[in-house]
């Protein structure tokens, strides 16, 4: 049989452990307060996790992989969802494109493919017109895609999507936001493998937040 006291030390040792671990990342250095925090819109009991991209930027291209990674081995309990970050009007035409996509029911394909139809194929697709034409290669035709790609939904969430923007109070992309409380990116991280890692992190916390 241990000695107590022994089992005493290993308990502490375990809390001084558990606190250092707790201790690893901090506010203002690995991520930031959002203030206001933004209501998040996912139901009681899950976790919103929310990834802000722009598809011109060579930075969210090369995040992507590490997401889609992360996206299979995340949390059940996290809501995930990817937000078009608007900074200019250029990036306004994309995000509406991500939209029109995914009014379209071709999000899920085209998502990564216009990425690399950008980035690796170096095809310049920053217009309604190039956009209209390179959509209609996933099944559907440009007048479909013009007709969503201009419609009211898609106006709305653009609109939407530019006014998040501000009130994350991000300065830059990729970015992630947790719980509409706390956000995050490799300028404070340091890489996209340990913006993931704050970002387990912070959704741990709100959780334990929301318990507390």
């Amino acid at each position: 049989m241990r000695h107590p006291m022994l089992l005493i030390a290993m308990v502490m040792l375990c809390g001084m452990a558990s606190t250092e671990a707790q201790e690893k990342y901090h506010s203002g250095q690995h991520y930031q307060e959002v203030k206001p925090a933004v209501e998040s819109t996912v139901p009681a009991g899950s976790i919103e996790v929310v990834e802000l991209f722009w598809y011109g930027c060579p930075h969210c291209y090369q995040f992507e992989p590490q997401i889609e990674k992360w996206l299979e081995e995340k949390p059940e309990k996290i809501a995930f969802k990817r937000v078009p970050a608007i900074f200019a009007k250029n990036w306004e035409v994309h995000a509406r494109a991500f939209y029109a996509a995914e009014q379209l029911g071709i999000l899920e394909r085209s998502h990564r493919a216009l990425f690399d139809a950008i980035h690796e194929d170096h095809r310049k697709l920053f217009t309604e017109d190039q956009l209209a034409e390179f959509y209609a290669g996933f099944g559907v035709s440009e007048d479909e895609f013009r007709k969503a790609y201009n419609s009211f939904d898609v106006d709305a969430k653009t609109r939407q999507a530019m006014a998040l923007t501000r009130r994350y109070g991000i300065n830059g992309v990729p970015a992630i936001v947790v719980d509409g409380r706390y956000r995050s990116s490799t300028q404070q991280t340091g890489s996209y493998e340990e913006l993931l890692n704050v970002t387990d992190f912070l959704a741990a916390k709100s959780a334990s937040d929301a318990r507390d």
